[in-house]
């Protein structure tokens, strides 16, 4: 028990850093995802750009610590709210989802 203490398990910070941790890597996995030519279609920075940031922030999280109230942690995850909230919502639409827009679609056609 006493181990389990010690590392932090309990302790609500340690899961609130680890839920900035898991949000940036999901913001980042989703933007290595898209397609290249959708951001600039979206009129968004490119691809690449993206992938900079959110693997900064996820990177410098991962090897320096996710302190929740780190100003490296809360840039990071601001940029990765950006990302979430208005750049990939505009990819998306752009780019029709992963694979068009075919979660209507039958064998034969629309359902």
């Amino acid at each position: 028990m006493q181990q389990i203490v010690s590392v932090g398990y309990l302790n609500p910070l340690w899961w609130l850093a680890m839920a900035v941790v898991g949000f940036k890597l999901f913001a980042f996995v989703d933007a290595l995802t898209r397609r290249d030519d959708a951001f600039p279609a979206a009129d968004k920075k490119t691809k690449t750009f993206w992938l900079v940031i959110l693997g900064l922030a996820l990177g410098l999280d991962l090897l320096l610590g996710a302190s929740v109230f780190g100003p490296l942690t809360l840039i990071g995850l601001v940029a990765a709210i950006v990302y979430v909230v208005d750049v990939r919502p505009a990819v998306r639409a752009v780019s029709g989802g992963r694979g068009g827009d075919k979660r209507n679609m039958g064998p034969y056609g629309p359902w």
